[in-house]
């Protein structure tokens, strides 16, 4: 009788886990989207200024900037449920709570605060560290697929709220979504996410990574070495540089999907036929994460970038435009460029920061490019309430998006990653 050796065909079960990385990060920027389509029910019902309200978000954003790099070094050194289960748990209670919300203290604290620290286990900062172990020949494919996620949330969770606010209100909203992160993410990660695939039974050539299982992107040989080696890099232009460009796009892309429905709505515009366009931001943005990163690696991260960026400001001009030319074409012309320049971003900030590091601290500096990247999006999201406080006109706002985003594409010429690639055969 043989001995059941296990199959030597079949799916590998990366792929099972690019499968959880994507509904993970559905979940993660629907959270992320929606507020938009709460945003505006919440100040409405409770007159808040557009800063204040918009400061949940940007409690949450400073809440993922100090707890990306902590989700990703844990991720790395422990099974990863869990670090990513108990953080589900933590959303959906914190969604739960919403329900109750009566006072702006209460929606930073249950939705910034508690909601925040927990959806940080369902982004992309533990899942990249997840996939790379994962993946090495195919891993920018799978990073893509995994990406994807990024513009199924908005695709699905806005126009899919935005219609439960309309016909049940606001807190009936946060209960299902609550119930949603209960029923689907929870279960799936709980039962089939792994990390060392020495955990499962594998065929020899699935497992990649064999020579590799006990690899943590944190591990040096030493803290003194570790120290060091972090001072070296950090006295270099190039890695301030990479902290700081993406973080300026980001601004401008959280200006726009925190705010623009709201602005939208101002100008007379349905808020089920705003949200709807939203969600096909969302959908179009997925797409152009996988041309994107197709298109980066075969010319260049930096002309990839600079189309991107195009794309991103011309969009918003049209935004701004359609306040004195109500014509839907120009809100076509922005959802289509600026899902365009916003299917960018992902891509190029993880490509771009692998280009310029390699190597076992990897894992740390990326977590240092997504905190960078969520003070961008705090500040983002702040500024223009701030500045519609100030002006009751969201152009300023609008204006310092793309000033932000033109100097970011300066910024990737400036540091030329095409110099630390490979040359391709």
């Amino acid at each position: 009788m043989k001995k059941n050796s296990g199959p030597s065909r079949g799916l590998y079960y990366g792929w099972v886990i690019v499968g959880l990385s994507i509904i993970s990060m559905t979940f993660w920027f629907g959270f992320r989207t929606a507020f938009a389509v709460f945003f505006v029910a919440l100040i409405d019902e409770f007159n808040w200024g557009r800063a204040e309200g918009a400061m949940a978000q940007s409690v949450a954003m400073l809440i993922y900037m100090v707890m990306a790099p902590v989700i990703g070094t844990l991720v790395g050194r422990m099974d990863p449920r869990k670090v990513i289960v108990p953080g589900i748990i933590l959303t959906a209670f914190g969604l739960l709570l919403c329900t109750q919300i009566q006072t702006l203290f209460q929606f930073y604290l249950f939705f910034g605060v508690m909601a925040g620290i927990g959806i940080t286990c369902l982004s992309i900062a533990p899942f990249t560290v997840i996939l790379a172990h994962w993946f090495e020949r195919n891993r920018g494919t799978a990073n893509g697929l995994a990406g994807v996620g990024i513009g199924m949330g908005p695709l699905f969770f806005v126009p899919f709220l935005q219609y439960l606010i309309s016909f049940w209100g606001w807190r009936f909203a946060f209960l299902i979504f609550s119930l949603l992160v209960f029923a689907i993410p929870l279960p799936l990660n709980a039962l089939f996410l792994k990390y060392k695939t020495k955990d499962l039974d594998l065929p020899p050539k699935a497992n990649l990574q064999k020579r590799n299982d006990h690899w943590d992107p944190m591990d040096l040989s030493s803290s003194n070495q570790k120290e060091r080696m972090l001072r070296d890099i950090m006295k270099k232009g190039r890695f301030w540089i990479l902290i700081l460009f993406p973080s300026l796009t980001v601004f401008g892309v959280y200006v726009i999907i925190v705010h623009h429905v709201r602005y939208l709505v101002d100008l007379g515009l349905d808020r089920m036929w705003a949200a709807s366009l939203f969600a096909m931001i969302g959908a179009l943005s997925a797409g152009f994460r996988f041309f994107w990163g197709w298109f980066s690696d075969r010319f260049s991260r930096e002309i990839t970038f600079t189309l991107g960026g195009i794309c991103f400001s011309s969009g918003i001009l049209f935004l701004i435009l359609f306040q004195n030319i109500p014509s839907p074409i120009l809100l076509y012309l922005f959802a289509f460029l600026f899902s365009a320049g916003w299917g960018a971003t992902a891509p190029m900030f993880m490509s771009i920061s692998g280009d310029l590091y390699k190597g076992r601290h990897f894992g740390l500096i990326y977590g240092m490019v997504e905190g960078a990247i969520g003070m961008g999006a705090s500040l983002g999201t702040w500024a223009a309430g701030y500045i519609f406080d100030q002006t009751q006109n969201y152009f300023w706002a609008f204006a310092l998006a793309i000033l932000f985003n033109l100097v970011s594409i300066l910024l990737v010429w400036f540091i030329a990653p095409r110099k630390f690639r490979p040359i391709r055969a």
